[in-house]
C-alpha cells in the first residue's frame, strides 16, 4: 500500500511540474509562429492589391486586430482496483492521463472609412520622405517612387493612378536622381532641417558639397548638369558647398528652391503597380490598358521609369518556387523572385511607408471575429 501512495505522489509531482512549465514553452512554441504567418499575409494582401489596381479593381485591406490563443492544459490522476477472486487476489493499478488543447480566436478588422481614405489619399509628409533617406535608404529609391515632381522636372504624374495610354515624362527627372545617388554614395549630400538658423520650425534643406569629390564624380555630375542646358534648366544646381531649401508650396515657390511634390499612398502603390508584367492572353483580352510610346508605335516598358527600374512583379502559370511573395489572381500566380533584390527592397520600403501613413488611423468599427478549430 506504501508502494502504491508513493507512485500516487510521484504521479502528482510531475503534473505540476508540467503545468509550472506549460506556459513559457507554449509562448515560445507559438510566438514565431504567429508572427511569421501575420507578416506574410500581410505581405501577400499588399501584393494581391498592387495586382488588383493593374487590372483596375478594387484594392481592399484586412487587418488583423488581435490574436488570442487560449491554451488549455489538464490532467488526471487515479487508482483503478479490481477484485479478483483467483489466486492473484486484488488487483490495483494506476492510470495517468495529460491533454493539451490551443483555440486561437482571430479577429480582423477592414482598414476603411474617413480616417482611413484621408490618410492613403493625402500626400506623404514631406519630412517623413526626408526622414527616410537619413536612415539608410537610397535617396533615389526615395525620391523616385515618393516624389511626382521637383521644380519642373516632372516623375511619371500620370502614373499615379490607372495605368495612362502614353507614356510619361520623367528622364530629366531620373537623371537628377543618378546625380543625387552619386553624390549620397560619396558622403557630399545632406537631407535634413537647418538647424543654424535657430528657429522652432527650421527650414527643410539639401546641403551639397560638390567641390569635396574627386575628379571622377566631378566629371560625371557635370555631365549630368550639363545635361540641362540653361534653355532647358529646370533645376539649376551649380558646383560647390551650398543649402538649397526644400518646399512643396508650389503657389508660392521662390527662386533657388527645390520644390517638391509628394505621392500619396495610393499614388505610390498606382506608380508601382504599372510595373506588374501581364499575360499575353489578358492584354490581347482588354484586361489592361498598355501604354504606348511617345510615337504611338511602340509599346512603352516601365521598367525605365524611376519606380519600375526598382520593382518588377512577374508571373507564372504554376506556383513559382523561386518566389519571395506569390499570390494567385485571374487564374495566374504573380510573384517577386527571392532573388530580387531591388523589388524587395522597394516593397519592404511600400510596407513602411504605408505602415506609417496608414497605419496611424484607429479603426473602431466592428470586427470580423473567427474561432479556429
Amino acid at each position: 500500500m506504501k508502494k502504491n501512495r508513493f507512485i500516487a505522489l510521484f504521479l502528482v509531482l510531475i503534473l505540476s511540474g508540467c503545468q509550472s512549465v506549460f506556459g513559457p514553452s507554449a509562448l515560445q512554441n507559438t510566438h514565431s509562429a504567429y508572427n511569421q504567418v501575420i507578416v506574410n499575409t500581410q505581405n501577400e494582401q499588399m501584393l494581391l492589391n498592387l495586382v488588383r489596381m493593374k487590372y483596375r479593381d478594387k484594392p481592399f485591406f484586412l487587418k488583423v486586430s488581435s490574436v488570442t490563443a487560449a491554451m488549455t492544459f489538464s490532467g488526471n490522476i487515479g487508482i483503478d482496483a479490481g477484485l479478483d477472486i483467483g489466486p492473484g487476489g486484488n488487483v490495483i493499478s494506476p492510470n495517468l492521463g495529460v491533454s493539451y488543447v490551443d483555440k486561437p480566436t482571430i479577429s480582423y478588422s477592414p482598414l476603411q472609412g474617413e480616417d482611413f481614405l484621408k490618410s492613403v489619399l493625402s500626400s506623404i509628409p514631406l519630412q517623413a520622405v526626408l526622414v527616410m533617406t537619413q536612415s539608410g535608404w537610397s535617396v533615389e529609391r526615395i525620391f523616385g517612387i515618393c516624389l511626382e515632381r521637383m521644380n519642373d522636372l516632372y516623375n511619371s504624374p500620370r502614373a499615379s493612378g490607372p495605368t495612362p495610354e502614353l507614356e510619361p515624362e520623367f528622364r530629366k527627372f531620373k537623371r537628377i536622381l543618378e546625380l543625387f545617388r552619386i553624390l549620397q554614395l560619396n558622403g557630399d549630400l545632406e537631407i535634413g532641417p537647418d538647424l543654424s538658423l535657430n528657429s522652432k520650425h527650421p527650414d527643410l534643406v539639401i546641403l551639397f558639397e560638390l567641390s569635396k569629390v574627386n575628379q571622377d564624380i566631378i566629371d560625371e555630375a557635370s555631365k549630368l548638369l550639363d545635361n540641362l542646358s540653361e534653355s532647358d534648366a529646370d533645376l539649376q544646381i551649380h558646383k560647390g558647398t551650398h543649402k538649397v531649401r526644400i518646399n512643396n508650396d508650389f503657389v508660392n515657390a521662390n527662386p533657388g528652391e527645390l520644390n517638391v511634390r509628394t505621392r500619396s499612398i495610393s499614388s505610390v502603390m498606382y506608380y508601382l503597380s504599372q510595373n506588374v508584367k501581364i499575360p499575353e492572353e489578358h492584354i490581347k483580352a482588354g484586361l489592361v490598358t498598355v501604354t504606348k510610346t511617345r510615337d504611338g508605335k511602340g509599346v512603352f516598358d516601365w521598367g525605365e521609369t524611376p519606380a519600375g527600374s526598382v520593382f518588377q512583379v512577374s508571373f507564372s502559370e504554376e506556383y513559382p518556387e523561386n518566389a519571395f511573395i506569390a499570390v494567385p489572381y485571374r487564374n495566374y500566380w504573380f510573384y517577386i523572385t527571392d532573388n530580387d533584390l531591388q523589388s524587395k527592397s522597394t516593397f519592404m520600403l511600400l510596407t513602411q511607408l504605408f505602415d506609417l501613413q496608414a497605419g496611424q488611423t484607429q479603426y473602431t468599427g466592428p470586427t470580423l471575429t473567427l474561432p479556429v478549430r
